[in-house]
């Protein structure tokens, strides 16, 4: 009766682990798609009137120059450290 038992734990676990690939599977899909339909997006030339609007609507306050160009300066690389940073990217990503 032993085996049977392991049997059916093995069998339900099993199922589990199918259950769960299924639904990692179907996110990852989700993910892609989105992550295509985003760069899709990047990669548009913007048309005539978009460009118009986004200069006529970008109305920018005068505080916000300064605060722009602070963190601006504060995130550029120092010589040597761009480097650095594309390595970096890689170790960004998180499996779950």
């Amino acid at each position: 009766m032993t085996d049977d038992t392991d049997i059916e734990e093995l069998e339900q676990r099993v199922e589990e682990l199918e259950a769960t690939v299924r639904g990692l599977t179907e996110e990852l899909v989700d993910a892609s798609e989105r992550i295509r339909t985003l760069e899709a997006e990047l990669d548009r030339t913007p048309s005539t009137e978009e460009l118009r609007e986004s200069r006529e609507g970008g109305v920018i306050e005068p505080g916000d120059d300064d605060a722009d160009t602070e963190a601006d300066e504060a995130t550029k690389p120092v010589d040597g450290e761009a480097e650095d940073n594309e390595e970096s990217g890689l170790d960004d990503i998180i499996v779950a």
